[in-house]
Parts: C-alpha cells; sequence; structure tokens
C-alpha cells in the first residue's frame, strides 16, 4: 500500500481539514499574529541597522509565542487519536482493519499534525517581514522553524503514545502536558538565553542537536506504540484493560495508593460494598466513589510523581537558597493546578450526555443544586488534594527558613490564597462548560482556552505593551488592569521582607485579584444553577 494511500491519514485529514472551525482557527491564529506584527513594527521612516534590539524583541516575540502555541495545540489534537476510537468503541474494529500498527500509527500522527503545520508555515511570511529591520538573517529564521518542526513530531509522538495506554481523552491529555512541560520549559529558556552573541551556538543547536533528539524520541515511540498496538492488553473488553488493583499495586514503580489512608482517599476513596443509606445525596456518593479515569490509579500515580519530580528543583532553589524568589515556586503550583485542575471537572456532565444518562438524571426528583453542588465539591476536593502535594514545601520552608519567612508569613498567606481561588476557578469554569457542550473533549479544550486567557494573556498583552507600546499612556493603564487578573503576576506582587527591608509594598493586585474571580465563580455557579433549573423544569413539564 502506498503511503498517501493510507486510509487513517486520508479519513482523519478529510474529517478535520474540510471542518469549518479549521478554517476560522487558521484565520484567527494568521489574523491575531498580524495584528501583533501591525503595533509591533516600528513608526520611523528609517531603518536604524545598528540598533537591532527592536527587530531581536519581536522576532524572539514571534518564536517564543509560536514554541508555545505549539507545546499547546500538539496535545490537543493528538493526545485524543487512539482514546478517541475507545470512547467511539471503534478501536477493536480499527485493530482488526488488515492495516498494520506502523500504518495505524504514521497515519494518526500525519493527521493531526498537517493542520499544526498549516498554522506554523502560515506565519513564515509575517517572520520574514522582521528580517529587513536587521539584527535577524534568514539562517536564524530557518532555525526557529526547524525547531517547530522538531518540537511538533516530538510532542506528538509523546501525546500519541499516552492516547495509547489511556482509555479517556482527558487522562491521556492531562499526561501528555505533564511530559511535554519539562521539554518545552528547557527549549524555551535555551532560546532565551542564547541571545544574538551566541546566534552561531544557537543555530548549531538547532541544525544539529534538536533534530537528533527528536529522530530518537519519535523512533524509540513509535517502536514503542506500534508494539502496544500489535499486543493490545486492552483487547476484546471494549478497550477497557482488565486490570487487578492489589496486582497493580505490587507492580507498581514508585508511589503506590492506598485507597484507605490519608490524603490518598482524598482523590480515589475506597469502593463501597454496602448499600447508600437513606438521606445521602445518591449524586454525591456516585461522583465520590466513580473512577474518574477508567479503571487503575496509573494515570494519578503519574501525574503526582511527575509533579513532584519538576518541583523538587524549583523548590530547593526559590523556597531555601534564594527564598526571595519564592513567588516563582507559587508560579509552578498555579502552573500545576492550571494543568490538572479543568481535567477533573470538565467530563462532571458532558460525560452523563456521552453514556445518554443525562436525560435520566433530569428525570429523578433531584433538585439542581442536590446535583450542581456534589459534582462541583467532589471534583473540587481532588484539585485541591492534588495541587496540595506541590504546596506543602512552602510551609515547610516557612519553618525551616524563620530569619526570612518569619517577617514574610502574610505573604506566605498570601499565596496560598491566590492558589486556593485559582483552584476554584479552574474547577468552576470547567464544570461550567461541561454544562454547555455535549462532548468531554469539547468542554475540556474550551476550558483550557478560557483559563488561558484569564490567566496568561494578560502577561502577555502586559509584556507586548511595555516593549513596543510604552509611549502609549492609555495601552499601559489598561494593560496594569488587565496583568493584575493573572495569579502569576499577582504572586509576583505580594511585598517580601529582604534582610529586613520592604519591598514592593502594595496589596492591591492581590485584593482586585480576588474580588474579579470571586464575582467570576460566583456567576459560573449561578449559571449553571440557572441551566440546570430551566433544563430540570423543561424535563418535569
Amino acid at each position: 500500500m502506498a503511503f498517501w494511500e493510507n486510509p487513517v491519514l486520508q479519513r482523519e485529514l478529510l474529517s478535520n481539514l474540510r471542518e469549518s472551525k479549521a478554517f476560522i482557527l487558521l484565520f484567527l491564529y494568521v489574523g491575531i499574529a498580524a495584528t501583533i506584527l501591525f503595533f509591533a513594527w516600528p513608526n520611523t521612516l528609517t531603518v536604524n541597522l545598528v540598533e537591532t534590539q527592536p527587530s531581536r524583541r519581536l522576532f524572539d516575540l514571534y518564536v517564543v509565542g509560536q514554541f508555545i502555541l505549539i507545546s499547546l495545540i500538539t496535545p490537543v489534537s493528538t493526545a485524543g487519536s487512539i482514546t478517541g476510537e475507545k470512547e467511539r468503541k471503534t478501536y477493536e474494529m480499527l485493530l482488526a482493519s488488515p492495516l498494520t500498527p506502523s500504518s495505524i500509527v504514521a497515519g494518526k500522527l500525519l493527521s493531526s499534525l498537517c493542520f499544526l503545520g498549516l498554522l506554523i508555515f502560515a506565519t513564515f511570511p509575517l517572520v520574514m517581514l522582521c528580517l529587513p529591520l536587521g539584527g535577524v538573517n534568514f539562517f536564524e529564521a530557518l532555525a526557529a522553524y526547524v525547531n517547530f518542526i522538531c518540537a511538533a513530531a516530538s510532542f506528538g509522538m509523546i501525546s500519541l503514545g499516552c492516547s495509547t495506554y489511556f482509555r479517556r481523552t482527558a487522562a491521556s491529555l492531562v499526561v501528555s502536558y505533564m511530559c511535554i512541560l519539562p521539554i518545552a520549559l528547557a527549549g524555551m529558556m535555551l532560546w532565551l538565553t542564547m541571545g544574538q552573541r551566541e546566534a552561531l551556538s544557537r543555530l548549531v543547536l538547532s541544525f544539529t542537536f534538536v533534530p537528533l533528539f527528536a529522530t530518537f524520541l519519535s523512533l524509540a515511540l513509535f517502536g514503542f506504540i506500534t508494539h502496544r498496538l500489535l499486543y493490545p492488553p486492552d483487547l476484546g473488553s471494549e478497550a477497557r484493560e482488565i486490570l487487578d488493583e492489589e496486582e497493580e499495586q505490587r507492580e507498581a514503580v514508585g508511589m503506590v495508593i492506598h485507597r484507605n489512608q490519608f490524603p490518598d482517599y482524598l482523590f480515589v476513596p475506597s469502593h463501597r460494598k454496602t448499600l447508600l443509606e437513606d438521606g445521602v445525596n445518591p449524586v454525591y456518593d456516585k461522583e465520590l466513589r466513580s473512577e474518574i479515569f477508567s479503571s487503575g490509579t496509573l494515570m494519578l500515580r503519574l501525574v503526582i510523581q511527575v509533579g513532584v519530580f519538576l518541583a523538587l528543583p524549583v523548590m530547593a532553589f526559590t523556597l531555601f537558597i534564594w527564598p526571595q524568589y519564592a513567588a516563582w515556586y507559587a508560579g509552578y503550583v498555579l502552573l500545576f493546578n492550571l494543568l490538572i485542575g479543568p481535567v477533573f471537572s470538565a467530563d462532571a456532565v458532558a460525560s452523563e450526555r456521552e453514556r445518554q444518562t443525562f436525560d435520566l438524571l433530569l428525570t429523578t426528583t433531584l433538585t439542581p443544586q442536590s446535583i450542581v453542588w456534589p459534582k462541583l465539591f467532589v471534583r473540587l476536593r481532588i484539585a485541591l488534594a492534588l495541587t496540595m502535594i506541590p504546596l506543602l514545601p512552602l510551609p515547610v520552608a516557612a519553618a525551616f527558613v524563620l530569619d526570612f519567612w518569619g517577617w514574610n508569613w502574610l505573604t506566605l498567606l498570601g499565596y496560598l490564597a491566590v492558589v486556593m481561588m485559582a483552584c476554584l476557578t479552574t474547577c468552576t469554569t470547567a464544570l461550567f462548560c461541561s454544562c454547555l457542550f455535549r462532548k468531554t473533549s469539547t468542554s475540556l479544550v474550551t476550558s483550557y482556552t478560557i483559563l488561558l486567557i484569564l490567566f496568561l494573556v494578560p502577561l502577555a498583552f502586559q509584556f507586548f505593551v511595555s516593549t513596543f507600546l510604552y509611549e502609549q499612556p492609555e495601552l499601559v493603564q489598561l494593560s496594569y488592569w488587565l496583568d493584575v487578573l493573572s495569579p502569576f503576576r499577582v504572586v509576583n506582587t505580594l511585598p517580601l521582607f529582604i534582610e529586613e527591608e520592604l519591598y514592593g509594598v502594595n496589596w492591591f493586585p492581590f485584593v482586585y485579584y480576588l474580588g474579579f474571580y470571586s464575582v467570576w465563580n460566583f456567576a459560573m455557579i449561578v449559571l449553571m444553577l440557572w441551566t440546570f433549573q430551566r433544563r430540570w423544569r423543561i424535563a418535569q413539564t
């Protein structure tokens, strides 16, 4: 069979590239990039080839921005390639077809990356416009796109590997992000630190080490995925891998979760072995004891272990060696919660529609409050329990570094409050999206999009204004008001006593942040109750 006649590739391309959302996304992507270039373009009539700093900043902004988008979009387009087959119950039919595992993997990967590649290369003419400004040559632009291609291929293979290992798209997506996060951060920091003075070294790395690393990683994962599809452990059970929990715990690598011990039972409670007591909310009991990510605890163990492993170096440097940078560790905890928080709530209602039990739920005697509050409480409890694991080093550092945190205990409480509010925001936003959409994947992607706009876009807007539009006071003022909506910025504005001197005494961003998201979360809950009330009344008539 010829490569271009791969039925998996043809089917995925026809179904993905013919949808209207593909054209809309391409239009928005290129439109936003062109708008950024328009406002960042120098207003002078002459080009100063000696002063190359503006063109360098503009070029780095494009490179880092596209690299971040690749890191975010690739798992979304690839992590559901195999899990989608499992959820649609076509997984066994696919494996029973005459296609070889390598053809299936290649078709799924290329179909997922084709549209991403279209997005990447659509902005190439805009990047080339930076070259006449000076300071950036053609080979640097070419190196940037080599890095984009290698990153997309590597991240796609990582996401596809997770997709073959899990049964639910949500579990595959969150583990993909946890695995991609350290690679993406390392690549971004390496590009930014190696500036114009080390341009030659950056070119050498881009054309040698990066392609070799991407090729090795992709081939290794390709072999692993094809072997798993050739000998699938979940065949014959509707893509449900048969697991003995006791055997899983004996063979588990690293940590083991015990359902009857603290704090494990906060996010993986034991199964019910008795009848439900009178007066107990059945939705709450069902949500509390249900398997959110299918059978077994592999997904939770991976998330916890990867999260703690990444937290160790950040914790050592920012909490004990240089505690004046403690806000960076709080930022890491916020990023961890941003990745895992929506996953636990995005399927709360959408999964009821996918299992075709939503209408049945609405026709019960339960009130909307009896349905919404248990779903929110259980999801929030799981997200808080997992977020508290990397958050615990903050009070531990306060106990050991008394000469620093003794003066900053109020700031420490501020860090905790910011993280708790962010955790509540991620859960309520994802639960609200789950009420709007019929598919968990759509709800999850929409939740991530809204949260990224709330948490990260204000930072990007503030950086853009301070770098290119600092002469316009109206935009500077607007960027300040939007900037304090980001919890990553708020933790950096909390005051710190350093060597008995107080820096940054300004609690307004902290108060403004808590006030705004209190209103936001209240509005999300009210809208969810109104939606359920409306549907509940219709179902009762």
